[in-house]
């Protein structure tokens, strides 16, 4: 998700939140259970939500493994660089 979050960035979820279009959300995959990714919200679609990373050139999303699971919506960086994560 870089450049707007860095390994050790420290997250404030909400979850079962109801995501918006922008927004950085918690999602899993039916064909990847167990694992959590962190993506942009970009629509809602039959089946879940499409979800890209902010750096296409390196990240698994929605174009590769179909509508994503959203678990919970990301507001606030705690730390280090605290502030709110636009949508």
């Amino acid at each position: 998700m870089a450049p707007a979050l860095r390994d050790g960035d420290v997250l404030l979820v909400r979850l079962r939140a109801k995501p918006v279009p922008g927004a950085v959300v918690l999602v899993s995959w039916p064909s990847r259970p167990g694992q959590l990714s962190v993506k942009r919200a970009v629509r809602e679609e039959p089946g879940g939500w499409v979800v890209h990373g902010d750096n296409p050139l390196a990240t698994t999303d929605s174009r590769q493994l179909g509508p994503a699971r959203v678990h919970g919506v990301f507001g606030w960086r705690l730390w280090p660089r605290p502030g709110r994560l636009s949508a």
